[in-house]
């Protein structure tokens, strides 16, 4: 989900009593001019019944809210001194800001070695896992029109019905960053990332340009970075909706079997089979993907990085096997809260065995908040999310860590500038190559 990063709009929707209007900002007249229907009255009064969604610690008024970093409900965090990031060396919570100063690594990026980009275009024709894809028809000149629009189940607020989604092609950019001091014919580490291509949400130049640094700085060892373009649109009914956003490993698989040879190919690149040496990146939704990626793969990747990951409700169609979507990595489907283990809506992490992947994640003190109207289902608070991600990764004694940032909002550039250097620096701390 990325409403409020590149496109906003201004919609009110009930929660409770309360009235939230989402600011206006460049909104289209084909938008405001929508018939949003009345959405359902959300649970905020009861904690312990379906669907509750939790007000508390927030300012309330603007949208997305503010979110009081020490929050009783969140996992305790350590304050960092305005204008620093968290030590390489350190894992656990950390609140950042409110400035956020652009990376002392960015001021030197001109004057080292330059990695070279090969691009190249895949298409849907070509594809196995992801021939059928899928587009959502929207009202003229309003991106996600028709989510808004939408109905959710009666008495599930976790079910959107959504009539405008069909089969449709699709087709993708993939950039591969190829650093000045790869050999040719190692096998090198790389770390892949969604959202990418010249068109997409997060290009990914920032990425290559730090990499150029820490790579000539002997502080990162010669890596390719992949940026795999998304399949078109967003959220619910969309294509990258349907491969960031679904719970399950093929994702991974589509990038193993169709992307990674690809890459080999185009690039004259071989990429590492160690799955200790692959890492995963994305913002937003492909943020939850990266997530994903690792934890139904971890015989592919042990490495995430992500900013606003998507680790909300926000799979379609609706899986009644995993109803909460990627809410469920961490947490139980609201309309069950109190399951556990192997009871119908129960969190997938909390009670597996601990898997060898060292997290890295961050997201804004006014992150996405209920952007749907349709859905008040307790499971669309992205700081929420997040914090509870946190918590399980602490009691599971998972490597990580997890930054808030003050005065931030969703996929925050001035958090990326800010953090990116030391965020790569501390995901690949003590990497050794392996010969495979």
């Amino acid at each position: 989900m990325i409403l409020g990063f590149r496109t906003r709009f201004s919609f009110p929707f009930i929660i409770g009593a309360l009235c939230l209007v989402a600011p206006l900002r460049q909104a289209r007249a084909d938008c405001q001019s929508l018939r949003i229907p009345q959405p359902p009255v959300a649970n905020t009064t009861h904690p312990q019944a379906p669907f509750f969604i939790d007000l508390s610690g927030m300012t309330l008024d603007r949208m997305p809210p503010r979110r009081d970093p020490h929050d009783a409900h969140y996992p305790a965090a350590r304050d960092l001194p305005d204008g620093s990031v968290p030590p390489v060396t350190a894992s656990g919570n950390f609140v950042l800001g409110p400035t956020h100063p652009v990376a002392p690594e960015f001021a030197t990026a001109t004057s080292v070695p330059h990695g070279r980009v090969v691009s190249f275009t895949m298409d849907s024709e070509h594809s196995v896992l992801f021939r059928n894809g899928i587009a959502r028809d929207d009202p003229d000149n309003c991106p996600n029109g028709a989510i808004y629009t939408a109905h959710s189940e009666p008495g599930d607020p976790s079910d959107l019905r959504l009539m405008a989604s069909h089969p449709a092609p699709w087709t993708r950019q993939v950039d591969v960053y190829v650093p000045a001091q790869y050999r040719a014919g190692t096998r090198a580490p790389f770390l892949v990332f969604g959202d990418g291509g010249a068109d997409g949400i997060y290009p990914g130049r920032d990425l290559f340009a730090v990499l150029d640094v820490l790579i000539a700085s002997h502080r990162l060892p010669p890596m390719i970075a992949i940026g795999v373009g998304a399949g078109g649109q967003d959220a619910q009914g969309s294509e990258r909706g349907l491969e960031y956003d679904t719970a399950s490993g093929t994702y991974a698989e589509w990038v193993e079997r169709e992307v990674l040879p690809l890459v080999q190919q185009q690039a004259g690149v071989s990429l590492t089979r160690d799955p200790d040496g692959r890492a995963t990146m994305g913002v937003s939704s492909s943020g939850g993907a990266a997530f994903g990626m690792a934890w139904f793969h971890p015989d592919l990747y042990h490495r995430v990085l992500a900013y606003s990951p998507t680790l909300t409700n926000q799979q379609w169609p609706h899986d009644p096997a995993m109803p909460g979507g990627a809410w469920q990595y961490h947490s139980p489907w609201a309309g069950a809260p109190s399951a556990t283990g192997k009871q119908p809506g129960a969190a997938l992490m909390p009670d597996a065995p601990r898997r060898p992947i060292r997290f890295w994640f961050a997201a804004g003190d006014q992150d996405l908040f209920y952007p749907a109207p349709a859905m008040p289902d307790g499971m669309h608070d992205w700081v929420l999310a997040s914090e509870n991600m946190a918590r399980v990764l602490g009691r599971k004694g998972y490597d990580y860590q997890f930054v808030l940032s003050r005065n931030a909002g969703h996929i925050d550039g001035a958090t990326i500038a800010q953090t990116l250097p030391e965020a790569l620096l501390w995901l690949w701390r003590d990497y050794t190559p392996k010969r495979d």
